[in-house]
């Protein structure tokens, strides 16, 4: 059966509701705007996701967990989510009209679908669900597979239309019809004037219709670090995929590990160092609005 849900960050599915912290919150005023940096950054723990069956329709079941909320950002990141697709599982094929989503799958192979398209890649991919098309993600293998979701909107609301199409078995195309990004290290460049910093823009703000503005991939090495840097009108979530070293967040410095998320809210001043191995991270940026966006892209066209 088709569904239709437009919820304050309510995660619905055809056999699930799964809430994120933080439903209420308002851009501008975040609920952890007070809170101390350690107690803000998300943790991914397997042992807290709940095992949740025909996840919008879809074949199987899964594991996963919120590591953000919508509380988290003053800007309209509505959530983080973590945990594994079991096998021959996945996630049905939905709409988002009024919000933007990505699915990525760390170091293994899935079957992604973009608006009935499907193609199977293998490596760390995502594959962004830009608002008003229709997404799934279906894992082929015997084994479980890392899988996260990240949803940025319009506003604090999010929305789906399950379609009834759990992508089982579905036509595969050998050449993917939607936008991809890959997270490989052998892609990074280094930064000039940042010694053991590398860095690449695996997304840009023309990608997506929110103001979800860029995803970027960084490896610092160990023991180097990035130089405090402020962002007056970008919010960013920090994920760490591999490797451990420290967040400093206007001032406050906490330890961070594989499988954390570090929130870094408008205005505030941040940097990164690098622990006893390399510290790999993923970057979601999200502007304040959509004209800080366009700011945004102005600025990096006339740096090329």
């Amino acid at each position: 059966m088709k569904s239709f849900a437009i919820v304050a960050v309510l995660m619905c599915g055809a056999a699930f509701c799964f809430s994120t912290p933080g439903a209420l919150a308002q851009p501008g005023a975040p609920a952890y705007a007070n809170v101390p940096l350690a107690q803000k950054i998300g943790h991914y723990d397997p042992a807290q996701t709940k095992r949740i069956k025909a996840v919008h329709d879809g074949a199987g079941s899964m594991n996963f967990g919120p590591i953000m909320g919508a509380d988290t950002l003053s800007t309209n990141l509505l959530f983080l989510h973590r945990g594994v697709i079991h096998p021959h599982s996945g996630i049905g094929e939905h709409f988002h009209n009024h919000c933007e989503e990505m699915f990525i799958i760390f170091d293994d192979t899935a079957q992604f679908t973009i608006n009935g398209r499907t193609s199977q890649l293998t490596g760390t991919w995502g594959a962004p669900d830009r608002m008003g098309s229709a997404h799934g993600v279906y894992n082929p293998t015997d084994h479980d597979i890392q899988w996260m979701n990240i949803n940025v909107g319009m506003s604090k609301v999010y929305d789906a239309f399950n379609l009834g199409d759990d992508r089982a078995d579905a036509p595969l195309d050998k050449v993917p019809q939607f936008v991809t990004m890959h997270l490989d290290k052998s892609l990074l460049k280094p930064m000039e004037g940042e010694p053991g910093v590398s860095r690449r823009r695996a997304l840009g703000p023309s990608v997506f219709f929110t103001p979800w503005s860029f995803v970027d991939h960084m490896l610092i090495q160990p023991g180097a670090a990035t130089p405090a840097s402020t962002w007056r009108d970008m919010s960013a979530a920090y994920y760490v995929i591999s490797g451990d070293g420290t967040a400093t967040v206007n001032g406050e410095t906490v330890a961070i590990k594989k499988g954390d998320a570090i929130p870094v809210d408008l205005g505030q001043t941040k940097s990164f160092k690098a622990g006893t191995s390399p510290l790999e991270m993923m970057i979601i940026g999200v502007a304040r609005d959509m004209k800080a966006k366009e700011v945004f892209m102005a600025d990096a066209k006339n740096a090329q």
